[in-house]
């Protein structure tokens, strides 16, 4: 997966059925990038990175995604996937009968294709990765997801992004349910992984941007941007809430 890791999204308009949800985005990231993304339940933060991903749910109704140049948007979610797009899902489904090792091996044949790692050197990454996150090696004996605390399920997805090494990481609440421990753990891990990334963290908390460090933050407020700029932003999210940008987007 070469390239500059350059994903560009241009007033990107979006709908479910009826209803638009995204009403012009514009936002570009580039490698090396860590963007937040805050906003209130409804804003269309979910909705951009299933859009971002091809849930077939959804459909765009006006403007553009590149990544390095590539249009994605007529790209089917695999196609995404092997062109380095990786979506880790707020709430991750079960998988009873799927070892979380094989699970693991099998995915990053598949996603980095010519660029996976032999059987030593897979192992060897996995060894690493998995020391990172503080992940017991029986972990891997265990069926995907099945019977994982809200922890564990999001230690499995910060370890995917970690082995399958994407040029645009995109993580939808990642921080949802995790104690204090768990988030720091999960920090380590995207710290690891987004170097060689672009990263888009959605999330609804300041707490994980303590960990994380942001280059910017953005704020959507009914399906667009309505601020951008940098961590003070979401220390002034917490502090004062939504409405003094609300009152902005109405007047």
């Amino acid at each position: 997966m070469s390239g500059k890791g350059v994903l560009e999204i241009v007033n990107l308009h979006a709908k479910v059925g009826d209803e638009e949800i995204l009403k012009g985005i514009d936002l570009t990231l580039k490698k090396g990038e860590l963007h937040a993304l805050m906003g209130r339940n409804g804003s269309g933060k979910s909705t951009l990175a299933k859009v971002l991903m091809g849930h077939p749910e959804y459909e765009v109704t006006d403007g553009s995604v590149t990544l390095d140049g590539e249009d994605i948007l007529e790209l089917e979610t695999w196609e995404r996937a092997r062109l380095g797009i990786f979506l880790s899902f707020q709430y991750p489904q079960s998988v009873p009968g799927l070892q979380v090792g094989n699970f693991l091996r099998k995915s990053v044949s598949t996603v980095r294709g010519d660029d996976a790692p032999k059987a030593r050197d897979f192992r060897r990454e996995l060894n690493s990765a998995m020391e990172k996150l503080s992940v017991d090696k029986k972990f891997l004996g265990r069926y995907v997801n099945d019977g994982f605390s809200g922890g564990e399920k999001k230690r499995l997805e910060i370890l995917q992004l970690m082995l399958l090494k994407p040029q645009l990481a995109i993580l939808d609440e990642t921080d949802s349910g995790l104690d204090i421990d768990a988030l720091r753990t999960v920090a380590t891990g995207i710290n690891a992984s987004v170097s060689d990334a672009a990263c888009l963290i959605i999330t609804h908390y300041q707490r994980i941007l303590d960990y994380v460090n942001p280059d910017y933050v953005h704020v959507i407020i009914d399906g667009k941007i309505a601020s951008s700029g940098g961590p003070e932003l979401a220390r002034k999210l917490e502090e004062s809430g939504y409405e003094w940008l609300e009152e902005g987007v109405n007047e």
